[in-house]
């Protein structure tokens, strides 16, 4: 996706997010939202480990579509574990916010053609 064309839907993402959960939505405020849908348990207050742990899961999800991670299933909890297949690229700081937006819109694109 090019740069530009990548800015564009992800503004329209973040637009259409903030519609429905508030305004001020940054990239981990995003990355926080998706590690909550995929554990699956609804909003409730979470522990400053467990939101570490739940970017960890986005992260993981979001990367496992482009084959750097692999689903392994849930542990007695509920909570959903990863496996590495591949060694991440070393990416700038600006290029790791390009991929995880690019993977974030991928995301949401992928759970609407789901629905």
């Amino acid at each position: 996706m090019l740069e530009l064309e990548l800015q564009r839907h992800w503004q329209e993402l973040v637009t259409r997010l903030e519609d429905q959960f508030g305004q001020g939505l940054d990239l981990d405020a995003i990355i926080f939202l998706i590690g909550v849908q995929e554990l699956g348990q609804g909003h409730r207050n979470f522990k400053k480990n467990e939101k570490l742990d739940l970017m960890h899961i986005a992260i993981c999800r979001l990367l496992s579509q482009y084959g750097y991670y692999e689903f392994e299933g849930v542990d007695e909890e509920g909570w959903p574990h990863y496996k590495t297949l591949a060694k991440l690229p070393n990416l700038n700081p600006s290029q790791q916010s390009l991929l995880m937006k690019e993977a974030i819109i991928d995301y949401f694109r992928n759970m609407e053609l789901a629905n």
